[in-house]
C-alpha cells in the first residue's frame, strides 16, 4: 500500500528537475498541456489499505482524533496507535483487502471505503497522493495510478498547491 511503503515508489530526487530547471509537473501534461496535476478521491480505500505499514500521527493529531472520539489523549494513543521505527502510527485491522487503517469503514456506504475520521485525518492522509515519493518523476506518478484510480482524474491541482502539499509531509 502506498502510505505503508514509501520505498515502493523507487529512489531518487523527489524534486526531480527537467533539463531546463523546472519540476516535471510544471511543464504541462504531454497530452493536454495542463500545468499541475489532476486528482479526485474515488473512495476506493486503496491508500488506506494494503500490506502492513504505517500512518504516522503527530501529538497534535492524536489530540484532535481523541477529542473527536470523546477520549482522553492517553486512552486514544493506547487504543488506536502504536510506535514504529518511523514514529507513532495508527493501528491497522486485517480485512479481506489487507491491512486497513483502523478508521477505514467499508460498510457505511456500499461499494465505498469511507474514512471514519475524515475531518481530522492525519497529514499523511491529507496530502496523498502529493508525497515526494510519488511526485519523484512522471513515471512514478503514472505508476501510482495502478494503486489510486483518482490520480490523473478530476480537479486540476495548480502547481503552487502541488508544491504546498508535497512539502507538507515527507514520505
Amino acid at each position: 500500500m502506498s502510505e505503508h511503503d514509501p520505498a515502493a515508489f523507487g529512489r531518487g530526487n523527489p524534486r526531480e528537475e527537467q533539463p531546463d530547471g523546472g519540476e516535471w509537473f510544471t511543464h504541462g501534461d504531454p497530452a493536454t498541456g495542463e500545468r499541475g496535476l489532476r486528482f479526485s478521491c474515488t473512495m476506493c480505500g486503496n491508500c488506506c489499505s494494503g500490506p502492513e505499514g504505517y500512518v504516522l500521527v503527530s501529538e497534535l493529531e492524536c489530540g484532535a482524533l481523541a477529542a473527536r472520539l470523546g477520549l482522553e489523549v492517553a486512552e486514544f494513543v493506547d487504543r488506536y496507535t502504536h510506535v514504529t521505527a518511523h514514529g507513532r502510527s495508527l493501528n491497522e485491522k486485517i480485512t479481506p483487502s489487507g491491512h486497513d487503517c483502523v478508521f477505514l469503514d467499508r460498510e457505511r456506504v456500499p461499494g465505498k471505503a469511507v474514512c471514519g475520521v475524515y475531518e481530522d485525518r492525519p497529514t499523511q492522509c491529507r496530502t496523498w497522493p502529493f508525497w515526494p515519493s510519488v511526485l519523484r518523476d512522471r513515471h512514478t506518478w503514472e505508476r501510482s495510478k495502478r494503486i489510486c484510480p483518482g490520480i490523473g482524474k478530476g480537479t486540476l491541482i495548480p502547481v503552487s498547491e502541488v508544491r504546498v502539499r508535497r512539502d507538507t509531509f515527507r514520505i
